[in-house]
């Protein structure tokens, strides 16, 4: 072959293949890949710019300053993590575990425990796997994750004797929480769960934000997707959700913001839709994905306290 014909194919390679695979490799390392940098995802407000986003913050930090004499710093491991939470005992029988989505450590949950508080529930928030103070290098979108939820629950149960645990997941967070339900040999401790934002799946809630910011969905995306099976050990693609809704037999409260770019309304009904458990779907007219309380901070928490009331939870 001539000389020229060398350098078409190594140009073609190095910047028509290659960028295939190094840019979805890149977006995938901030995505989902902490690292040995624990400032990244660390005990902070992650987007402190956002005005509205700062304030749900804010207010949950002045709730921990309120209720602080409450708190006890709590750890376990898990799967050879150490792991890091706190927990607030309002003298309750059951305790709530706060779960927050990715990027957020504790302080974050702050801002969601007031609506159990006021149930008489205690509330466990945690640094998730590779969050906060916690260990890890990875997010592997629940998959794992859901098996340290499993844990911090034998916590409550056994050390300060919960009978009875339920979730409260946001976003990548009620994720977690149904896998940990739908597990197999999840205790009969675990009672029930409250989803904020639930998707489909991961690729489904990935491509919308994409779509939103007016990014192209391909060829990136099935790159990315591709990465996360290797290094996060997770099918974002094919399992999520919407395949696993169908094993679970705790009630479950879906909120949900008619507002939602990402986690799309007609999505999270095809979840309500499948679910064979006791259940219930409460629409909010404002709020983007995983900020409906601040929007409706009144109908949030009474559609908690509701569900809960129904069920017989509350103290």
């Amino acid at each position: 072959m001539p000389f020229w014909f060398w350098i078409i194919i190594s140009a073609v390679v190095v910047f028509g293949i290659l960028p295939l695979f190094i840019l979805p490799y890149i977006l995938y390392s901030i995505l989902l890949v902490r690292g040995n940098n624990k400032k990244k995802w660390g005990r902070e407000c992650s987007i402190p710019d956002d005005e509205e986003y700062k304030r749900m913050f804010d207010i949950g930090i002045e709730w921990e300053k309120k209720y602080h004499s409450h708190k006890t710093e709590v750890d376990i491991v898990s799967d050879g993590y150490h792991l890091f939470g706190e927990y607030f005992d309002f003298s309750g029988k059951t305790a709530v575990i706060i779960i927050a989505g990715r990027m957020e450590s504790l302080l974050y949950s702050y801002y969601f425990a007031e609506p159990y508080r006021a149930l008489g529930f205690n509330v466990l928030v945690i640094d998730n796997r590779s969050h906060g103070l916690s260990d890890g290098r990875v997010h592997s979108l629940g998959y794992k994750e859901y098996r340290d939820l499993i844990n911090w629950g034998k916590l409550l149960h056994d050390r300060f004797h919960n009978e009875n645990i339920v979730f409260h997941g946001i976003c990548i967070g009620s994720s977690a929480a149904l896998f940990a339900l739908t597990s197999e040999g999840c205790p009969d401790y675990f009672k029930a769960m409250v989803a904020e934002g639930m998707y489909t799946t991961f690729h489904d809630s990935f491509k919308n934000h994409m779509i939103d910011g007016n990014h192209p969905v391909y060829p990136w995306t099935p790159f990315i997707m591709l990465y996360i099976r290797l290094f996060s050990h997770a099918d974002a693609i094919h399992d999520g959700p919407l395949y696993r809704i169908d094993r679970l037999k705790q009630p479950i409260l879906f909120i949900h913001s008619k507002e939602d770019r990402f986690s799309l309304p007609n999505e999270v009904q095809l979840v309500y839709n499948k679910c064979k458990s006791k259940k219930k779907l409460v629409w909010f007219e404002k709020g983007a994905h995983s900020r409906v309380r601040i929007n409706d901070q009144e109908g949030y928490d009474q559609a908690i306290a509701d569900f809960y009331r129904e069920l017989g939870l509350s103290e």
